[in-house]
């Protein structure tokens, strides 16, 4: 073992997959690259917690709708993932600069993603502002099981990115522990 600085030390566990989270705030899409996050409770509604910052135009939209998308990009997004994180939806219209198409949503006003894998339509049941905490509930899900490509991202915390692999099946050993339906 060698010690690693201690403000590098997220680096290893830092979560993901990266997620683009979309909102919709006075009549205007907007899109920003999180990686910051985590599953709270799954099952019939799903919970999420969503770091942001408070400069960060999302967070504003977030605290004005209290509504989102939470969307999953795929390998082949990767440096629209990266560009989208790069600039602010202040003064960009990063669906129309990224070539991104906007879908409209079930449940919330914020739009789906047509270019990843999945969507989920969120509400924030809660704001732990100390922190910029968004607490958000689950209230619609989409998938896209024709994409081909269905490997995500997930951001080390320096620019590099590690990209899922090859699925281990390890559900028989697990079997008794799942609750019903997973």
């Amino acid at each position: 073992m060698q010690p690693l600085a201690l403000e590098k030390a997220f680096m290893l566990i830092e979560p993901g997959p990266v997620l683009w989270v979309t909102t919709r705030d006075g009549g205007r899409n907007n899109i920003m690259t999180a990686s910051w996050h985590m599953v709270m409770e799954f099952g019939a509604t799903p919970r999420f917690a969503l770091l942001t910052g408070a400069w960060n135009y999302s967070c504003e939209a977030l605290l004005n709708t209290r509504e989102c998308v939470l969307a999953i990009p795929t390998v082949d997004l990767a440096r629209t993932v990266v560009g989208v994180g790069m600039c602010s939806g202040r003064d960009t219209d990063k669906f129309a600069r990224f070539g991104l198409t906007a879908l409209p949503a079930a449940q919330v006003a914020a739009p789906l993603v047509a270019e990843c894998l999945g969507n989920i339509e969120c509400r924030v049941v809660d704001h732990i502002a100390a922190h910029n905490i968004f607490v958000l509930d689950g209230v619609g899900a989409w998938i896209d099981t024709r994409r081909e490509e269905r490997r995500t991202l997930h951001a080390i915390g320096d620019g590099r990115f590690i990209v899922d692999g090859e699925i281990i099946n390890l559900r028989e050993q697990m079997a008794a522990k799942l609750p019903p339906g997973v």
